[in-house]
């Protein structure tokens, strides 16, 4: 290999977000090398909804279970079963459904490459060069020239770092959990088809605890801003109250989490970002999958776009499309974040609001399709009177 190998595309992170990117431009005709570390799985409850099934055609044999409930539990241990009517949640785990997605990608045209991004430098021609390093010696280092790069390396993304002003200011919340083995017999605390969400302030301070089954294994964690937090011990906390202590651990994992999108994605020039290096985690409940690969749809889309027309202002687009389309829920579950999060006081009249049939299916309509729900505006009005009941102490917690 010369540093003279040149593509339309580098796409540097093989994560959700990177692999859809190249998997669509791939598809599209352009010539696209997949750049990605080995070795990565990154910490996630694995969630996949309804529409990121249709839209991103994933197989039924990946999904390792099917959640039809979650149950919420409050700080005093009380807690709200919040049923799927009719429908249900996949979940994956992130090993296989990620390498799942980097496959799809090279049979579409793309060319994998193992190999952690170093640095981009400028080509007189207009194009730059992507220079990487390889693992350990088993893999050899070397430089692409590119016409345009996606940026999709993460929360800590070089990339952005490197291109795209005031990237590196971007707040995280860490997150941490711990994949054991799933209980043999279910009952108590532990049902395979239900989600549990801890919302306690001795499980994170600002965010929430989870145990998501997945099949074979359940992945306990949790996750916080708060620095001194200790999140491995908030886990085992966790796993002690789930009855889930004494099982097996597999492994353990953890990783920043961005909370909320950059400002801008792109450079002006010839890069742009998606996934968790865009920042583009919902707020509230954490969620990322779903988000990246319609981030990395659309950084495709606006790369495809620049490159026929040589015009870079194209790649402003993909921010602009995304916002547009999601900027509502992230900015309202922001504000919930913000507010009910706050304290054990106003968690626990979180989940006790959480009982309400319309909170509940307003809850899952908008989780299962993405998008907010304005078809029933009667609902609307009565979740909004009870919200004020409950932040005025009018009802009980």
């Amino acid at each position: 290999m010369t540093d003279t190998e040149t593509y339309d595309v580098v796409v540097v992170g093989g994560g959700p977000a990177g692999a859809t990117a190249a998997n669509d431009l791939a598809r599209l005709g352009r010539s696209v090398l997949l750049l990605d570390r080995a070795g990565r799985i990154k910490p996630c409850g694995g969630a996949i909804p309804p529409r990121l099934i249709r839209d991103f055609e994933i197989p039924d044999e990946l999904l390792v279970a099917r959640v039809t409930s979650a149950r919420i539990v409050s700080p005093k241990a009380r807690h709200v079963d919040m049923p799927i009517d009719g429908g249900f949640v996949g979940m994956v785990d992130r090993d296989v459904f990620d390498e799942w997605l980097r496959v799809r990608a090279q049979t579409a045209g793309a060319i994998r490459r193992t190999g952690t991004f170093e640095r981009i430098a400028r080509n007189s021609d207009g194009t730059s060069t992507v220079s990487y390093r390889g693992r350990d010696g088993a893999t050899a280092s070397g430089s692409i020239r590119a016409r345009a790069i996606i940026g999709a390396d993460g929360a800590n993304s070089a990339v952005a770092r490197q291109t795209i002003e005031n990237a590196d200011r971007t707040p995280f919340v860490f997150a941490y959990h711990e994949i054991i083995r799933s209980p043999r017999l279910q009952g108590g605390n532990f049902d395979a088809a239900r989600c549990d969400v801890y919302y306690r302030g001795e499980l994170s301070p600002d965010f929430y605890g989870w145990v998501f089954p997945h099949g074979d294994t359940v992945s306990v964690g949790t996750g916080s801003a708060c620095k001194g937090f200790s999140l491995r011990e908030a886990v085992g906390a966790l796993r002690r109250v789930a009855g889930l202590d004494r099982t097996e651990t597999i492994r353990r994992e953890g990783a920043p989490i961005p909370l909320h999108p950059l400002p801008r994605w792109d450079n002006g020039r010839d890069v742009v970002l998606a996934g968790d290096a865009a920042g583009v985690v919902a707020p509230a409940s954490g969620e990322g999958i779903y988000y990246a690969m319609a981030g990395g749809r659309l950084a495709a889309e606006a790369v495809d776009e620049f490159l026929a027309g040589g015009d870079a202002r194209a790649l402003a687009s993909a921010r602009r499309r995304f916002m547009k389309s999601h900027g509502n829920v992230f900015r309202m579950l922001g504000m919930m974040q913000r507010f009910w999060y706050a304290n054990d006081n106003r968690r626990e009249r979180f989940v006790s609001i959480c009982r309400d049939r319309d909170v509940q299916q307003l809850t899952w309509d908008a989780y299962m399709n993405k998008e907010l729900v304005r078809a029933r505006p009667l609902a609307h009005v009565r979740i909004f009177a009870k919200n004020i009941a409950h932040l005025t102490g009018l009802v009980p917690a």
